[in-house]
């Protein structure tokens, strides 16, 4: 079997045990070969497994790749000609930028619609738009992509006549100039006007924007709407407390607190976790608790050591992501994490420089390009 052939038998057996909600084999099984693969693919990442000794026998001894290795190599089981997207991280200048590159986006798609649908939707149809600028072709942004994604499969109409388009200005909310304030009541009066609830699909960053733009003003929205609240501020604005900013949204569009989800991604996974308030969801929770998919792990961990803490402790968020077919498996981030009422909770980033685990990973990911 080729690279190309064992690769996409891991896609195919990815994304049958998402659509069998776990059942179609064992997550730790399909999560071992999926790290043998990348051992013998990816020569980084093989670095990594000899020094740490791993046998792969487990899931607890795969070696994570700190996602500042995505910032400072290639992380990659195919060569570049192969790439059909390039995923970039946020940064200033291209140099701070981590780059999460796919082979197919056949995979990704599908975990993020199955995830999409067990946090979001609570009905057949729904009107969606995005506060955020359209992600261009190919797009660059990982929530870019999905945002997309969302529009087309959940809803796929045009807002005001004709067939839909991807980069309708009626659906993408926001530029450099600001949030299209009219755009957004003109959308929510297209969803009333259909009978359906609307899909808001928001950073924190923009959802601040949008009030401060609104001064106190509100867009009611239309019975059942949702609004997907993602990612946090990065200094570009006042930054709001998270329930702070939960009432003031609700207010603004005169919907229950449940209704404001927090999304959890990032470019360097291929799924994401949501919090499950929205009222009559398959996949519930209560409010600040981040709910992973059957096919992602989150295990908090010590910073030194690496080893799983306790139950309740704080440790790093150590993924272990089915998606990541083709670069890693295992990831190690430096978002601070505890486990509670069957999810995890996120505390914020680890301040200054990478934790000495995430150090060792990697200076032994960087010497393998010598």
């Amino acid at each position: 079997m080729t690279p190309l052939e064992a690769s996409d038998a891991l896609h195919a057996r990815v994304r049958a045990f998402a659509r069998s909600g776990g059942a179609s084999e064992s997550f730790d099984e399909l999560a071992l070969a999926i790290a043998r693969f990348q051992a013998e693919h990816v020569p980084g990442f093989a670095r990594l497994v000899a020094l740490e000794r791993s046998a792969l026998d487990s899931v607890a001894t795969i070696p994570a790749v700190p996602t500042d290795a995505f910032r400072l190599t290639r992380v990659a089981a195919h060569p570049p000609e192969l790439d059909r997207v390039r995923f970039e991280t946020s940064g200033t200048t291209a140099s701070e930028r981590g780059i999460h590159v796919m082979r197919t986006t056949e995979t990704y798609a599908e975990l993020a619609l199955l995830g999409g649908e067990a946090a979001l939707l609570t009905g057949p149809r729904r009107t969606v738009v995005a506060l955020a600028p359209f992600p261009g072709e190919p797009p660059r942004s990982s929530l870019g992509f999905m945002m997309h994604l969302f529009m087309e499969r959940f809803d796929g109409r045009a807002l005001s006549g004709g067939s839909f388009e991807p980069d309708e200005r009626g659906r993408w909310l926001a530029d450099g100039t600001g949030i299209d304030v009219a755009g957004l009541r003109h959308a929510s009066r297209v969803a009333t006007d259909r009978g359906e609830p609307l899909l808001v699909l928001a950073t924190s960053f923009a959802l601040a924007a949008l009030l401060d733009a609104l001064a106190g003003d509100t867009i009611p929205l239309p019975e059942g709407s949702v609004v997907m609240q993602t990612g946090g501020f990065k200094g570009r604005t006042r930054e709001i407390p998270k329930a702070e900013l939960r009432r003031a949204v609700a207010r603004t569009f005169g919907i229950d607190e449940r209704a404001v989800v927090a999304e959890y991604g990032m470019t360097e996974l291929s799924s994401q976790l949501y919090e499950g308030t929205v009222p009559g969801v398959r996949r519930a929770g209560p409010p600040d608790v981040l709910l992973a998919p059957p096919w992602l792990s989150v295990v908090p961990v010590d910073p030194v050591t690496l080893a799983p803490v306790p139950d309740g402790e704080v440790g790093l968020a150590r993924f272990v992501d089915l998606g990541n077919v083709d670069s890693a498996v295992a990831i190690l981030t430096r978002d601070r994490v505890r486990r509670c009422d069957g999810g995890i909770e996120l505390l914020g980033r680890a301040p200054g420089a990478p934790p000495r685990g995430c150090s060792l990973a990697i200076e032994a990911l960087l010497e393998a390009r010598s």
